[in-house]
């Protein structure tokens, strides 16, 4: 099925120096392979000093010098966990807030929104920078998935108003979904605004990879995180990409 009305995702991301941290979840291009993408970038030197690093059931940010971290609080997270038949990926401490409400709760469907609800936009004044997070439900007994994207921020710019946007989607072959924090670099940075943006898909996670990695701006990116998970068998692969090596 062909899907119309698409943005290239090197497009977007050439034309803007400072999305800020970005998510794209969507169905591969053959529709063999569910896929996500997570970057981080950073204008400030604690911001750059970062990596990307796996762990069992996970993935987490970690400083690359340890001796020149400032501020760990909202630079060092997990943006991706496992979760049974889910996979969340954020991109702060909210990764934790979905995946702790689910082992809690159980999933009635409506998990991801319900524990974002005890969320709002992180307090990064004058910036307040946009939550912004997904979760994949996997049916490999269907080779199936379903998807969710949320973006938390501030009305506006005003702090004592927090906006929660929801999106549900049911995923088509070639087809992602952008949602990043910022529109573009500023003073104080505009959050993003709108729906997710669409973007098209290719078929491999190495693919997607140069896509991102070579179209974001040099000078700011800092760590790149894909996954794509076969519907077939619920097979994965990986790859990280850190400029800091």
């Amino acid at each position: 099925m062909s899907v119309k009305g698409l943005n290239k995702i090197e497009d977007l991301l050439k034309n803007n120096t400072y999305p800020g941290r970005g998510i794209i979840v969507g169905k591969s291009a053959d529709g063999k392979n569910a896929m996500i993408a997570y970057f981080i970038m950073g204008r400030s030197e604690n911001s750059r000093n970062r990596i990307f690093e796996r762990f069992d059931g996970g993935m987490r940010t970690k400083a690359f010098d340890e001796s020149k971290l400032v501020d760990p609080s909202l630079i060092i997270y997990n943006p991706y966990l496992e979760c049974g038949a889910s996979d969340i990926v954020t991109n702060g401490d909210q990764t934790d807030t979905v995946f702790n409400f689910i082992k809690e709760n159980g999933d009635d469907g409506f998990a991801f929104e319900k524990s974002l609800h005890t969320r709002e936009f992180e307090p990064d004044h004058p910036n307040f920078t946009p939550r912004i997070s997904a979760i994949l439900n996997y049916d490999f007994n269907a080779n199936d998935f379903k998807y969710k994207m949320s973006i938390l921020k501030s009305s506006d710019g005003n702090p004592e108003v927090c906006d929660r946007y929801f999106y549900s989607y049911s995923p088509l072959n070639g087809l992602g979904h952008f949602i990043h924090t910022y529109e573009c670099d500023g003073n104080p940075i505009p959050s993003f605004y709108g729906e997710p943006e669409r973007v098209t898909l290719p078929n491999t996670a190495q693919e997607l990879a140069d896509l991102v990695w070579e179209n974001l701006n040099q000078e700011n990116k800092v760590s790149l995180f894909v996954r794509t998970v076969s519907l077939a068998d619920g097979k994965s692969q990986e790859i990280i990409i850190n400029k800091n090596k």
